[in-house]
């Protein structure tokens, strides 16, 4: 008689294959799927039902096999494939492609989803986040010296456009040839001021045989053209304007006068405006670089350093008296006495301090001796207009060079200016290379000297205008100012049995009971793989599998459906004999 049997094995295989083509159906309609990971169906027999469950050989028998038959097909389950599908390069840096076996991490809310799709967008704060859905992209920051930060996760933020950035210079290179041929400095430059006297009224008056002393009040000192009249009364100021050091303007500068004032700081006032270092050392002719008083005479004579680039060029219209209504008069008498001489080269350069503000430098350099046939020494000055200190004079020194031209000693020196007062970190420190690997100073015979910085690394404010994403997920951004800094690094997952993972929809996954504890590391570490940037990874959907894969299971779906026909025709019959 017919077996209802098969009919319900029959309805097995349509149960089974209907499953396939359910699979076979998604991974089709997905094949355009960023990062898609195609699965398959794996079938396996239901229990059989025994009828004889076989017997041993014996003298006079042979055994006998089970007797067996079959209760259909059931589906045993589903096999995701995690081949890394064909990376397609899109050119948006945003998009980011995996090629290895790791897993972007990603936020949603308070739940941590994993995900192969790496087309990420910046969202109103800037961070990345998954395009479409919204999961924010999860990796390691940096601290405030822009190193990675590892082992805490946070949202990968990059702020472009809205992020400043400036740095304080560090290193400055010097290059260029030092005229060894030149003449040697034996002078500076000498500026002197007419004669001064007391006030009759000077408390205290100065000692017998002197004119002015050191300690005697500015707010003492008489006009040249009135002794009975204050050259310097309280409540003005004695202001320089329109001197010029060399080929250099000075910058304005002005000395207030207090009641308190002596003629010793207006002394330092002159040295400082006409940024004469007189930290150096005599000058050859045994003079002392700086103001200095001769009490007798009254006389204020200027000395200037060495080397014809430091003459100073002060005249009476470039020191002038403001008296406390604003009235400017010009008192003071100059004379030229004489000029500095040596072969010598001046040359700027800007520095920059922590908040990016520019700090100008001026530097000279000076023939100051040559040893025969054991070369020549140079003595360098160093000065700053945006030195917040007393003296413009930010450093000084020799240096010596072999009779071929060559460096001899320390090629780097350090430079110390004051930021007090502007918020900056003060004091800005750099270090001033003139025999770096990419050129430095020589001092060789030519027809003059020729020196140029050329190199500093620091920076003024610059704004992040782009940033890249390196194979192992650091990422590097480019500021308006030249800058470069590590803005973060992007975190990979590894599981160790991927397929364990459970998927939740969008591309994205959450760790199953079968998955393994996700090991969260950075890129190109643990087996993750390395991350390619401006690109995605395509589906790994083998169209021409699947539809084979179709066939087949239209072929069975088809055949089991005949099954279930034919046992229904035989039923039929059964059904005819009875009537």
């Amino acid at each position: 008689m017919a077996s209802t049997t098969a009919m319900f094995n029959g309805l097995t295989g349509l149960i089974a294959n209907a499953r396939s083509l359910d699979v076979i159906g998604n991974n089709i309609a997905n094949v355009n799927t960023t990062a898609f990971k195609s699965s398959r169906t794996l079938f396996a027999t239901q229990f059989s039902r025994t009828l004889s469950g076989g017997t041993q050989p014996a003298t006079t028998t042979g055994g006998t096999n089970p007797n067996q038959i079959g209760l259909g097909v059931q589906v045993a389950g589903t096999q995701r494939n995690f081949s890394t599908g064909s990376i397609s390069p899109t050119g948006d840096p945003r998009d980011m492609a995996i090629d290895g076996n790791g897993f972007f991490v990603v936020q949603r809310g308070n739940q941590t989803l994993y995900t192969r799709a790496g087309s990420f967008r910046a969202n109103t704060s800037n961070d990345l986040v998954v395009a479409g859905t919204g999961e924010r992209l999860q990796g390691y920051g940096v601290d405030a010296n822009f190193n990675i930060v590892p082992g805490t996760l946070r949202n990968v933020n990059i702020p472009v456009g809205t992020m400043t950035l400036a740095q304080a210079t560090r290193n400055v290179q010097m290059t260029g040839n030092l005229n060894a041929g030149g003449n040697v400095a034996t002078i500076g430059s000498i500026t002197n001021l007419d004669a001064l006297t007391l006030l009759p009224t000077a408390t205290p008056p100065a000692s017998a045989g002197n004119s002015v002393e050191l300690t005697s009040r500015a707010s003492d000192l008489a006009s040249p053209s009135s002794p009975n009249t204050p050259l310097l009364p309280v409540g003005s100021t004695l202001r320089i304007t329109g001197a010029r050091k060399g080929t250099t303007d000075l910058p304005v500068a002005e000395l207030p006068i207090t009641a308190l004032t002596i003629v010793q700081d207006v002394l330092d006032f002159l040295t400082r405006a006409a940024a004469i270092n007189s930290n150096s050392g005599n000058n050859p002719d045994g003079r002392t670089p700086g103001a200095l008083l001769d009490a007798a005479t009254g006389v204020i004579s200027i000395v200037g350093n060495v080397g014809s680039v430091n003459t100073l060029d002060l005249r009476s219209p470039n020191l002038a008296v403001v008296d406390a209504g604003g009235t400017v008069s010009t008192p003071f008498g100059a004379t030229q006495a004489q000029n500095s001489d040596g072969e010598s080269i001046r040359t700027n350069f800007v520095a920059f301090d922590s908040l990016g503000n520019e700090v100008r430098v001026a530097m000279s350099l000076v023939l100051q001796s040559k040893q025969g046939g054991n070369g020549t020494t140079w003595r360098y000055f160093a000065e700053s207009r945006d030195n917040r200190g007393i003296d413009p004079a930010v450093a000084a020194g020799t240096l010596d060079f072999d009779a071929n031209g060559r460096l001899v000693g320390t090629p780097t020196f350090p430079i110390t200016i004051d930021r007090n007062g502007t918020g900056a970190v003060s004091p800005l420190t750099f270090s001033l290379d003139i025999n770096s690997q990419s050129g430095g100073l020589t001092a060789l015979r030519d027809q003059t000297s020729s020196v140029a910085s050329t190199f500093q690394d620091g920076a003024p404010i610059g704004t992040l205008a782009s940033y890249s994403i390196g194979q192992n997920g650091t990422i590097t951004g480019g500021f308006t100012n030249g800058l470069v800094r590590t803005l973060g690094q992007i975190a990979l997952a590894n599981f160790s049995n991927p397929e364990g993972l459970v998927e939740v929809g969008g591309n994205m996954f959450n760790a199953g009971p079968n998955s393994g504890n996700p090991v969260v590391t950075e890129p190109l570490a643990l087996g993750a793989g390395k991350i390619s940037a401006g690109a995605l990874e395509l589906s790994n959907v083998d169209l021409s599998q699947e539809f084979i894969n179709m066939i087949l299971a239209t072929t069975g779906y088809s055949a089991a459906s005949r099954v279930i026909t034919t046992t229904d025709q035989l039923v039929q019959q059964l059904l005819t004999i009875g009537r």
